[in-house]
């Protein structure tokens, strides 16, 4: 799907509710970039005040996604939504759960920003430069992907994360041995460590929005299989 339209009902009031929460739940989608390109930021310059934004801001993305999720309950309750209808609400419900954890893993990472790294340290920030990038610009697409459900963009977000995985377990390797050469760098080498695995869940994230958004274009529950089956149901090939 190159754009994303939700279906027409004879109801024009239905119409505005499918919006309404698909519109909401894209600004918390920008919310929650924001969170991590900030977290990122006030990483890579130890920005203390811009840190505190992130954990000051993060209340913002739980009243969102409760909000979204009483209007997506009210919609069930009230319309008895069926197929892509239905589809779309379950998508969205799903999808802001993930968005809420992933403003939970930005966060952590705001934490991380606000501890003091002395001159000697920051090179550790630095390894996680990498990595953030990679998993903000999965975040980027996969939301934009999440706009306009297309299952194409979609799919590439989900192979990424493969990617994502090898750069964290290389960041991992470094960090490790960083440990083993200056014991007394572990606690600092820690704090880096459990932003790197807060950054690899955010991959993960991404790709269970992913997969959301191939099951509403395509109807089929795409979670645990293979990246061969899933590519086979986004580009409608049949399985030998």
């Amino acid at each position: 799907m190159d754009k994303f339209s939700v279906g027409k009902h004879i109801s024009g009031k239905f119409n505005e509710e499918l919006d309404l929460i698909r519109n909401k739940a894209l600004t918390m989608g920008g919310l929650v970039e924001k969170q991590l390109s900030d977290a990122l930021k006030a990483i890579e310059n130890s920005d203390t005040e811009l840190a505190n934004r992130v954990l000051e801001n993060d209340y913002k993305i739980n009243q969102m996604e409760l909000e979204i999720d009483e209007a997506c309950t009210r919609i069930i309750a009230k319309r008895q939504p069926t197929a892509s209808d239905l589809r779309l609400v379950l998508a969205i419900i799903k999808t802001i759960s993930d968005l809420e954890r992933i403003g939970d893993e930005a966060e952590r990472i705001a934490h991380v920003a606000k501890a003091s790294f002395s001159k000697d340290q920051e090179h550790l920030l630095v390894s996680l430069e990498n990595l953030g990038q990679q998993v903000l610009s999965m975040l980027r697409q996969v939301l934009d992907a999440f706009a306009r459900m297309d299952q194409e963009s979609a799919l590439l977000v989900h192979q990424q994360d493969a990617n994502a995985d090898r750069q964290y377990e290389a960041l991992t390797r470094q960090l490790m041995t960083y440990m083993m050469e200056d014991s007394r760098s572990i606690p600092k080498i820690m704090d880096v460590m459990w932003s790197a695995r807060s950054l690899e869940r955010i991959g993960d994230r991404c790709q269970n929005i992913s997969e959301y958004i191939i099951y509403f274009v395509q109807g089929k529950d795409v979670r645990h299989t293979s990246q061969e089956s899933m590519e086979n149901t986004v580009r409608g090939r049949t399985q030998s």
